[in-house]
């Protein structure tokens, strides 16, 4: 595919801050999208395995969402209410009630935070301190949860905590995740040593902090063990279970939640991206309620509320969750999708398949590598980013509402980007 650079782009480079970074990887102005795929103001259209980063699980401008949205506005609906009581939200509520939390047996105050996922991270770790009355909270290796101060803290990659720029990020000891270490060496061993040894300098936790699938850390995926052992480790230690299901929750993974099947129960869970169903910003945590402790406006903020996004999440709660069929259809794809990376695995040398669900990816060992099967990819008409400590991981984050055929078509193109590039890496080295 051909890319017209007609497209006046220099407004974004005199006006917008360095910190800008996707668009890096695609350069090009997009003016429309619909389902997976967006179109670019030159015509060119291309499917996008990036889906907002997780943010658009159910794909871009889902029909259903956008008719009750606009239904919504153009009846003066309320646009923001702070934290006041509405009827979107109350809709809202009684749909996250019915269908998803009862059916799952779990009783889960929600708590409106800022619009976005590091917001929910915040208000985890300061909600965990308060009702513990301990500061240190035991984060992860290859873990991220943010880009705020206190998210960062937890938040392992260097080249993130470096935005600091030599501010304190404290509080927080930084475990091994599953897996980090090699597979002969028992992490959670190594934490229980850790916690057990009263000269080891670690504080008692007030929480632990994971994600079950590590989006931004290289799609490491922690097993059902050590998921539980993590769990078993919070309660003896007297430390509140946080389960980060930001990226990996909404379904991406195969269900609602990413830890249905590990028999845990979190004591707070951070959530957002996906959350709104159309890509609004809305985060939440959800709350064991006997952790519910803090007072009228204890924690708050001016945007703990998206009406509108309150509007779309009650739909796409409705439209993909009130039976088993949606969740089947994601079992499929992801294996469509893993039969498709094994394919890429397999061609290149050293290379692994990781994650689960639709959330899965190739380890091709180097960052250089898998940055031009991404560059390939997207000359070809395929959107889709890295991940990993190294960016070594090309990572595959396609909605779960792409069609079949849009999903093959797409895989097919990474299949020949993974090709070209390797067979060039190849010549280049002989």
């Amino acid at each position: 595919m051909t890319t017209d650079k007609s497209a006046d782009l220099e407004i974004f480079a005199r006006r917008e801050s360095e910190a800008r970074s996707y668009c890096r990887s695609f350069p090009t102005a997009f003016v429309k999208a619909q389902g997976s795929e967006m179109t670019d103001a030159s015509g060119n259209t291309y499917i996008d395995f990036l889906a907002g980063c997780s943010s658009l699980n159910y794909g871009h401008n889902d029909p259903d969402m956008k008719a009750a949205l606009i239904d919504h506005i153009t009846a003066d609906g309320v646009t923001h209410g702070l934290d006041m009581h509405t009827d979107a939200k109350a809709d809202f509520l009684r749909a996250f009630e019915d269908i998803i939390l009862k059916p799952r047996g779990m009783d889960y105050k929600v708590m409106m935070t800022g619009p976005t996922g590091t917001n929910a991270v915040e208000a985890a770790m300061k909600l965990a301190r308060k009702v513990t009355g301990r500061r240190n909270i035991i984060a992860f290796t290859n873990g991220f949860h943010g880009m705020t101060m206190g998210a960062l803290s937890c938040t392992g990659n260097a080249g993130k905590r470096a935005g600091a720029g030599g501010g304190s990020l404290c509080g927080t000891t930084h475990m091994p995740y599953e897996g980090a270490f090699g597979p002969d060496v028992d992490s959670l061993r190594i934490i229980e040593e850790m916690l057990g040894n009263p000269s080891s300098g670690v504080d008692a936790p007030a929480a632990f902090i994971l994600e079950p699938v590590q989006g931004e850390g290289g799609l490491n995926a922690a097993s059902t063990a050590f998921m539980q052992g993590v769990a078993r480790l919070a309660k003896e230690h007297g430390a509140l279970l946080i389960v980060d299901d930001i990226q990996a929750g909404c379904g991406r993974t195969g269900t609602f939640f990413s830890f249905e099947e590990m028999g845990i129960e979190p004591d707070l869970i951070p959530m957002a991206k996906s959350f709104s169903g159309m890509g609004l910003p809305f985060a939440a945590l959800l709350i064991k309620p006997e952790h519910d402790i803090w007072g009228p406006a204890e924690h708050n903020g001016t945007f703990r509320g998206n009406t509108h996004a309150f509007v779309t999440a009650r739909v796409a709660i409705e439209k993909f969750w009130k039976d088993d069929a949606f969740q089947k259809s994601i079992a499929t794809k992801s294996g469509i999708l893993r039969d498709a990376l094994i394919r890429i695995a397999d061609g290149i040398p050293g290379a692994r398949l990781k994650g689960r669900g639709m959330m899965q990816g190739v380890d091709v060992g180097d960052g250089t590598l898998a940055a031009a099967i991404c560059a390939r990819a997207f000359e070809k008409g395929l959107i889709i980013e890295t991940s990993g400590a190294h960016d070594e991981v090309v990572k595959v984050l396609a909605a779960l509402t792409t069609p079949e055929a849009t999903l093959k078509s797409g895989l097919s193109i990474l299949e020949e980007a993974a090709r070209d590039v390797t067979q060039t890496h190849k010549l280049a080295a002989e």
